[in-house]
C-alpha cells in the first residue's frame, strides 16, 4: 500500500505518526510545498517538496489531506483522505460536531463542561483540544466526543455528526476559499450526510445557517426559539422549562448567551441529571484570547479578544459591554477578505467608542468607517504592540474599556493570534508597572 501525507505541519505530522502506525508496512511519502522537518520522519520515508508537490500524487492508494490543504489544490488518480473522515469513520462513541465562523470553540467548551458535570467521560478534539486522530483509539463506545470543526476540516467530509451545531456564519477565510459559496458548502458538510435520527441545533437568525440546515434529513432545534431553547426573564429556557440562570454563565456578551443556547441544546438530551446544567455552565471560565479579561489599570479595563478575526467577533465585542462606557478597540491585520461595512455601522452607533487602526486592512477599514460617516479613528504610524495598547491607554477613559478584538488575522506581523494576543497582554501590564 502507498499513501502519502499531504501537508507536514502539525495535523499532517500527527497524521504520518497515525498511517505509519497503522499500516507498518505501507510505503509512505510525505509531500509539502514548503521545506519539512525531515528529522520528525523515518529513514525510509520519501519526500515530495516545492511549490507543484500536490500535482505528483499519481500512483498513490491514499492520499490523506491535511485540514489546510485545498483538495483542489491535490492531483491524484487514488483516494483522497483526512484525519476527519478517518474520525468520522472509526470512531466508537457519540460525537457532537460544532461549527460557525466564531463561537466554535466556546460552543464546544460548553459542551464539554456540562457533559463533564454530568459525569460523562469527554473527549475534546479539533481545532481546539487535542488532536482527534491521536486519541481514536484511547475513545471508547460509551463516551462522548465534542468536534470543533473548520471549513477546512469539513471540506471534503463524506459523514456528519450524530449530533451537529451550526452557530453564527458570515464571510470568513475567502482568501483560501473559491468564494462565500465554496465556504458555507465545506461548513454544510456537518450536516449534508446526517440521519433522520439524528439532531440539527442551527442559529434560524442567520441566512447562511438556515441554508445548512435545509440541507439536513435530521431532526432541526433552531435557536433561540420560544418554544424551544431560548432566554427569558434572566433564565435559559427549554419552553416554560426553568434550565439555568444566565448569570451561571461567566462569560460577557449576548453573543455568548446564544453559544450557551446552542451547548445546551446539543447536549439537553444526553444528560443523565439536568440539573448539571448551572454548575456546567459556570466551571467554564473562557477561553485564551477570547474577550478575555487582562487587567484594570488606572481605572480602565483592558480585555484580549485576539480570536477576532472577523467583523461579527468585534462587533459582539462592542455590544459585550454597556453602551455607557467608553470604548477604544484595537482594528486590524491580515486580510481575509472580509467587509467591514457592518463593523464601522457598529462603530457609528456606539456613543462612544474610538478605533485604533492597524496592519494591511487598516486602510480598508478606514474607507468603511469614511462611508458610513464613522470619524473617530486613526491609523497608527508605530504598530508595535508596545505603543498600540500605550496610545489606547492616552485615549481611555476612567471607567472604560480597552478592546483587542482586530476582525483581521494575525499573519505578517504575528505568528498567530495566539502570538498577538499574548503580546498585548505584555503590553497592558507593561502599563502597570
Amino acid at each position: 500500500m502507498k499513501i502519502a501525507i499531504a501537508g507536514f505541519g502539525v495535523e499532517g505530522q500527527a497524521n504520518y505518526r497515525y498511517w505509519r502506525e497503522r499500516f507498518p508496512e505501507a510505503e509512505i511519502t510525505v509531500a509539502d510545498e514548503q521545506p519539512i522537518a525531515t528529522d520528525l520522519l523515518d529513514d525510509h520515508v520519501a519526500t515530495i517538496i516545492g511549490e507543484s508537490a500536490f500535482w505528483h500524487l499519481n500512483g498513490f492508494d491514499l492520499v490523506v489531506r491535511t485540514a489546510g490543504l485545498a483538495p483542489r489544490k491535490i492531483r491524484t488518480d487514488g483516494k483522497v483522505w483526512s484525519a476527519t473522515n478517518e474520525f468520522f469513520d472509526r470512531c466508537p462513541a457519540p460525537i457532537i460536531g460544532v461549527t460557525g465562523s466564531k463561537g466554535k470553540g466556546t460552543t464546544a467548551s460548553l459542551i464539554a463542561s456540562i457533559a463533564k458535570a454530568d459525569k460523562r467521560k469527554v473527549w475534546l478534539v479539533g481545532n481546539i483540544g487535542l488532536p482527534s486522530i491521536e486519541v481514536l483509539d484511547s475513545i471508547a463506545a460509551d463516551d462522548l466526543v465534542v468536534y470543533e470543526l473548520s471549513s477546512f476540516q469539513l471540506w471534503d467530509a463524506v459523514k456528519s455528526p450524530a449530533t451537529a451545531v451550526v452557530l453564527y456564519i458570515e464571510q470568513e477565510h475567502l482568501d483560501v476559499h473559491d468564494d462565500m459559496n465554496d465556504y458555507v458548502s465545506a461548513k454544510a458538510n456537518i450536516a449534508r450526510h446526517q440521519q433522520v435520527d439524528d439532531r440539527l441545533i442551527y442559529l434560524q437568525t442567520n441566512e447562511y445557517s438556515r441554508r445548512i440546515a435545509d440541507q439536513s434529513p435530521a431532526k432541526l432545534i433552531g435557536f433561540p426559539d420560544e418554544a424551544g431553547f431560548h432566554v427569558a426573564d434572566g433564565k435559559f429556557r427549554f419552553g416554560e422549562e426553568e434550565l439555568a440562570g444566565v448569570d451561571s454563565l461567566r462569560l460577557p456578551g449576548e453573543h455568548n448567551q446564544l453559544n450557551a443556547l446552542a451547548a445546551i441544546a446539543a447536549i439537553y438530551p444526553l444528560l443523565h441529571d439536568k440539573s448539571v446544567i448551572p454548575s456546567g455552565l459556570s466551571r467554564f471560565r473562557g477561553l485564551a484570547h477570547r474577550l478575555q479579561y487582562v487587567a484594570t489599570i488606572d481605572e480602565i479595563e483592558y480585555y484580549d479578544d485576539s480570536i477576532a478575526t472577523t467583523p461579527s467577533s468585534a462587533i459582539a465585542a462592542l455590544r459585550a459591554f454597556d453602551d455607557n462606557r467608553s470604548k477604544i478597540i484595537v482594528l486590524g491585520g491580515s486580510s481575509k477578505g472580509s467587509d467591514f461595512s457592518g463593523l464601522a455601522e457598529e462603530l457609528l452607533r456606539q456613543p462612544d467608542a474610538r478605533a485604533l487602526l492597524v496592519g494591511a486592512e487598516a486602510n480598508r477599514i478606514a474607507e468603511a468607517c469614511d462611508a458610513v460617516g464613522f470619524v473617530d479613528y486613526e491609523i497608527l504610524v508605530d504598530q508595535t504592540m508596545t505603543s498600540v495598547v500605550a496610545r489606547a491607554a492616552e485615549l481611555s477613559r476612567a471607567g472604560g474599556v480597552v478592546l483587542l478584538s482586530p476582525a483581521a488575522a494575525s499573519f505578517g506581523s504575528y505568528k498567530n493570534y495566539i502570538d498577538r494576543g499574548l503580546q498585548y497582554i505584555e503590553a497592558v501590564r507593561a502599563l502597570g508597572r
